[in-house]
């Protein structure tokens, strides 16, 4: 509030450091009709009186408040308007907005654990929706590994917004197709056939949902798969020599695509 005791009226730069605004601030405000100043030295400068800074005094509680200046405009001048319903419609537009920014932030805390974890679930989480097999160590390793690559940042932001049931139906439909190349190496699919080029699509697109892959970069995870003792035991597990016959079968599909695998790139 402003001193009633103010003996004489205030110039623009007083009125300025009464209130705590700027005299550019007061100047727009007085353009617009909102404030403006009842007085003009004879040199023609502003002078405000105690009623002019009483009302600058209230535009400023209220425009800390949240009203937009059209907002406060209608309450100081029209005397029929509401304050209360009109502050009323502030809190609950601020109400709506806290609760968009508790989400936002939601989401953010969510990318940002992605980003730092990778899949975010608990280890008991990951072992009932991947099999008691699964180590949850992997994904934090993943990180290390290629945490500051594009694919890890893709991975972690679909990782982010996906819950557990969708996670559950990825790993099922991973499942089915490791249940698939089992029993195509079991039967002796030969490499490069309509049906091991099926599984292999199958693969390249299920994958997809980690993050884009290429057919490309499908050739270069073929070669870990294989080369690579923690995966070449992980798929071997699933099927005896599976690491192997699925590189090959990886590299003849990418022939078929136009792709020589010896020249192949993460890319």
């Amino acid at each position: 509030m402003i001193d009633d005791e103010l003996d004489e009226d205030a110039t623009v730069g007083v009125a300025a450091d009464l209130l705590g605004l700027t005299v550019r601030t007061l100047h727009h405000w007085d353009e617009i009709g909102l404030a403006s100043p009842s007085r003009r030295t004879s040199a023609g400068y502003r002078l405000y009186t105690w009623d002019d800074l009483e009302r600058l005094s209230r535009v400023v509680s209220y425009r800390e408040a949240g009203l937009t200046l059209d907002a406060i405009r209608e309450v100081l001048d029209d005397a029929t308007s509401d304050i209360g319903q009109t502050l009323r419609a502030q809190r609950a537009q601020l109400t709506e907005r806290i609760h968009d920014l508790q989400q936002l932030d939601e989401r953010l805390e969510r990318m940002t654990e992605a980003h730092e974890r990778g899949i975010l679930l608990s280890d008991d989480e990951q072992r009932e929706l991947f099999g008691e097999q699964w180590n949850p160590q992997r994904s934090r390793a993943a990180r290390f590994a290629w945490g500051g690559s594009r694919q890890w940042a893709q991975f972690a932001e679909r990782s982010a917004s996906r819950s557990p049931g969708q996670w559950r139906v990825l790993s099922e439909a991973m499942a089915a197709l490791q249940d698939d190349l089992a029993d195509a190496v079991r039967r002796a699919v030969e490499p490069g056939s309509a049906e091991a080029d099926g599984l292999v699509e199958r693969h390249r697109e299920l994958f997809s949902n980690f993050f884009p892959l290429t057919r490309q970069m499908q050739v270069c995870l073929g070669r870990m798969f294989e080369a690579d003792p923690g995966f070449s035991a992980y798929y071997d597990g699933i099927g005896d020599g599976l690491a192997t016959w699925f590189r090959r079968s990886i590299d003849e599909s990418a022939r078929h695509h136009g792709i020589d695998p010896d020249a192949a790139a993460w890319e």
